[in-house]
């Protein structure tokens, strides 16, 4: 073993690894990464990494120390340069010879924030295997040798299977749609940009400069904020509706022909529809966060819904195991298995929101409003310190089974009452807790906030 490295012990999450460049993250981190993760594919009996970077600034610099870690450790690498998120799991799929991919991104995060997302073997690389990479790294334990390096450029094959998307309707059926794209200056515009020439309609575009200051709106689609832009767009141009994608284009936001935002668990509820008229029966994976309108339109279109633990990762593996060809999360991850690959893609998602409208015969307008109303709150995220959270739900829990509560503990605790349901669950990536409350009554949804408030208080803690 040789000298080790020990990274800022917050920068290791439970989905990937994340910092503040020049704070909690340097090139000397992004080293003992490649270091680790190729020390682990290499024992697996891989030899071969695609490495891709999103837009930030501090991107290329993070890349290239990544590449020299993994070569230093004896494994060739594949370089595909400025790609999304999905751009780079599509090439750890798609490539034979590839065994692992690393992305160097900040996903959603400010711009001085910068980190390392994993794919290992076409599965999800998560939890423990993110604690072993530390591991490695602090005891110096990591193989030797030189690796290769090439270039690689896979956007043009990356379209193509995107295309896909609408295998079955014929070009016509779409030559009428309408569609706004918002690439936010993150890492999708490149590819934006070429989907949307090969594709059939007619699209406008929104900021596909890839630019790390974010200059126009920080891209997060959950955030109603910043997709002022694209409802102008749509309300400017009366386009059907428009589209959105985080930093990475792994998520994937909505808007309606009229401006109304489409949330995640309700894009869920298209796809799930969509999807059983072909694949009845099927299982749907959706996560604690999501509306009961999401599982109640599955169970309605024939299919099983299943409640999962918040996280891209959780959902992946969970659909892995149980085989489940369609989930998706409230904040915009969506994940297709049925005809693609099962990993999230914001971009994909997009395709496949187009090819909806076509089967299902109705516009994204109509099927939003045919949705059943209700009082909710956005996601309410509040700080608590890392070493109480868990600890505090695990209080709440308690209370409730004394109480005999109905509710739900796979990730935090979701109580069910007759006003509706409320959520209180530890954050796996930060220092804070969460809550959602949902209803059909705004007198409802008051009272299941002030029932959350009233535990937290329980506690010696408030949503502040």
């Amino acid at each position: 073993m040789g000298v080790g490295h020990r990274f800022e012990p917050t920068i290791l999450r439970e989905y990937d690894i994340r910092g503040v460049v020049g704070e909690t993250l340097d090139g000397q981190d992004a080293y003992a990464v490649g270091r680790s993760f190729a020390t682990v594919l290499r024992r697996s009996g891989g030899c071969r990494i695609v490495v891709g970077y999103d837009g930030r600034l501090s991107s290329p610099m993070l890349e290239a120390a990544v590449v020299e870690g993994i070569i230093a450790s004896g494994i060739d690498v594949v370089r595909i340069g400025l790609a999304a998120t999905p751009m780079l799991y599509f090439a750890e799929a798609s490539q034979p010879d590839v065994h692992g991919g690393i992305q160097i991104t900040g996903s959603h995060n400010p711009r001085d924030h910068n980190g390392f997302k994993f794919v290992l073997g076409g599965k999800p690389f998560f939890g423990a295997d993110i604690r072993h990479l530390g591991d490695l790294a602090a005891a110096g334990d990591w193989d030797a040798g030189t690796g290769g390096c090439e270039a690689r450029n896979v956007l043009e094959a990356y379209v193509e299977r995107l295309l896909q998307g609408l295998s079955g309707i014929p070009a016509d059926a779409l030559t009428g749609l309408r569609v706004g794209w918002d690439a936010g200056n993150g890492a999708a515009g490149p590819a934006v940009e070429r989907l949307t020439s090969r594709l059939p309609g007619e699209h406008h575009l929104l900021f596909t400069e890839v630019d790390g200051n974010f200059p126009n709106h920080h891209p997060d689609p959950t955030i109603a904020a910043n997709l002022a832009d694209l409802r102008a767009l749509v309300a400017k141009e009366k386009l059907d509706f428009g589209v959105a994608f985080d930093g990475d284009a792994d998520r994937i936001g909505a808007v309606d022909g009229t401006g109304c935002i489409i949330w995640g668990d309700q894009l869920l509820a298209i796809f799930a529809e969509d999807l059983l008229r072909r694949v009845p029966g099927a299982t749907v994976v959706a996560d604690v966060k999501a509306s009961r309108l999401a599982f109640d339109a599955i169970a309605r279109f024939g299919g099983h819904p299943m409640m999962w633990k918040s996280g891209h990762s959780l959902i992946k593996a969970k659909m892995l195991e149980i085989g489940a060809p369609l989930g998706g999360e409230m904040s915009g991850h969506v994940f297709f298995a049925d005809d693609y690959f099962g990993f999230d893609d914001g971009l994909y998602a997009a395709v496949r929101l187009m090819a909806a409208t076509v089967r299902l015969g109705s516009s994204l307008t109509d099927m939003r409003a045919a949705m059943p109303a209700t009082f909710n709150t956005p996601e309410l995220r509040f700080h608590v310190d890392e070493d109480r959270k868990f600890a505090a739900i695990e209080e709440v829990r308690e209370r409730l089974a004394g109480d005999g509560a109905d509710f739900v503990d796979i990730d935090g605790v979701r109580v069910n009452t007759e006003d509706g349901w409320w959520l209180l669950r530890a954050s796996n990536t930060q220092d804070v807790l969460t809550a959602r409350a949902e209803s059909d009554t705004d007198d409802g949804l008051q009272r299941l906030v002030r029932q959350i408030d009233a535990q937290l208080a329980l506690s010696g803690l408030s949503r502040g």
